[in-house]
């Protein structure tokens, strides 16, 4: 389908969820607004946070929603960030608790223009969410902190339960994907992570262009870096200025 000169892609059915809805979403989006918080859910605006909302849990976002990086697969704002809320930690340690949630998954932009990348501030979080949540598990998927050993060990020392980092794409489409990060940097932070004892996660996108050998090398990567849980979806464009999709891969291939 063509509009305004540029190939429309529709979404072949397997890849069709149905319009967000319900007593629980509802819940959700109105506690998220009346404590001040965002969630990756909405600032990148991705098409599943309506099963998550409707499940009762959401994917929280912290330290603002404009991001000093402007990765081509993202649609969160790439704008100069707000100073940081350190009020934010406990309003959302609560909404946690609120919604009796029994595994947490935690995320935030980049902050490049911190000296630590905010990894003060993560561990913050961390910290108090397991006050007031102390039967909750969590997931922290955290940026690079620039490859800084030291950032990386104050959340390491915060104890999550499980630490992700993605690699998103494969080494060859990385430069062009990816703002300021870097193949083998992001394997280094696996690296570090799992060898700290915590548990290493990491996710990839297909539909970019990548071979499937080239797929393979990346998990046997991420294996060699210690990495015990992969993630592995179907990339959607979230904007017509971002990254196209090259191919839709269908179920039986994941």
């Amino acid at each position: 389908m063509m509009r305004n000169n540029e190939t429309v892609y529709r979404l072949p059915r397997w890849m069709k969820v149905p319009m967000p809805e319900g007593k629980d979403y509802t819940r959700v989006k109105n506690l998220i607004r009346e404590n001040n918080l965002h969630t990756i859910c909405t600032s990148g605006n991705c098409p599943n946070r309506g099963e998550c909302w409707n499940a009762g849990t959401a994917s929280f976002m912290i330290m603002g929603d404009k991001c000093t990086r402007n990765c081509r697969f993202c649609y969160v704002e790439n704008l100069v960030p707000d100073p940081l809320d350190w009020g934010e930690p406990g309003r959302l340690a609560r909404t946690i608790r609120t919604l009796g949630l029994k595994h947490c998954v935690i995320t935030s932009v980049a902050r490049d223009d911190l000296r630590d990348g905010g990894a003060r501030f993560w561990a913050t979080t961390i910290k108090m969410i397991r006050i007031h949540n102390p039967g909750t598990t969590m997931e922290a998927l955290i940026p690079d902190f620039g490859g800084n050993p030291d950032h990386l060990r104050l959340v390491i020392d915060a104890k999550p339960e499980v630490i992700s980092h993605n690699i998103e794409t494969v080494k060859r489409l990385s430069p062009s994907i990816r703002n300021n990060a870097f193949y083998d940097r992001s394997l280094d932070v696996i690296r570090m992570i799992a060898g700290s004892g915590i548990i290493a996660k990491s996710g990839l996108m297909l539909g970019l262009g990548e071979t499937r050998p080239e797929v393979i090398r990346s998990l046997s990567d991420l294996r060699e870096a210690g990495c015990r849980v992969v993630t592995i979806g179907q990339y959607l464009q979230p904007a017509t200025h971002l990254a196209k999709v090259v191919e839709y891969v269908k179920p039986e291939v994941f």
